[in-house]
């Protein structure tokens, strides 16, 4: 059995008239991501952090936002597709870990639904999947309130 880890990174300007869509949840807000897609910052840095310890490339190759078809798409569906192209490789998911930055609103109390969303999608126990939030402390865009960004970590097995 070998183990394999990979990283993920995510960030999207909020706009006002917007849905604010974090993991899988839309969260009561003002403001939401500017993207092709939702704009879920959480399931894009985990996306991307399966598909890296995959070796199978990024969110990008498999969902470009050149393509009609993911415009507006639920981004729990791209995590989805990763678990199947796992499952293709034989691997497993450990272990996922993941922190969303953003200035308000507070997302602990949102996080045992994320949580379980996030394990439907991946096909996993909610134990396996951390989930933390932080401020940038009012610097840079994310601070002033004008963004927000998720990095991720996923440990996977081969079976």
């Amino acid at each position: 059995m070998s183990t394999r880890c990979g990283i993920g990174y995510d960030l999207h300007r909020l706009a006002e008239g917007r849905k604010l869509i974090i993991g899988g949840l839309e969260i009561p807000f003002d403001k939401g991501p500017m993207g092709h897609s939702d704009g879920d910052v959480l399931a894009h840095a985990l996306c991307d952090a399966l598909l890296g310890a995959a070796g199978a490339g990024d969110i990008g190759t498999h969902f470009p936002d050149s393509d009609p078809k993911w415009k507006g798409a639920a981004s729990l569906r791209f995590l989805e597709h990763a678990r199947k192209l796992l499952d293709e490789r034989h691997l497993s998911i450990e272990h996922v870990d993941a922190v969303v930055i953003l200035e308000r609103p507070k997302l602990g109390p949102h996080f045992p639904k994320m949580r379980e969303l996030l394990a439907g999608a991946l096909g996993i126990p909610a134990e396996k999947i951390s989930l933390k939030a932080k401020t940038n402390e009012g610097v840079d865009a994310v601070g002033r309130g004008e963004a927000l960004a998720a990095h991720a970590v996923a440990t996977l097995s081969s079976r």
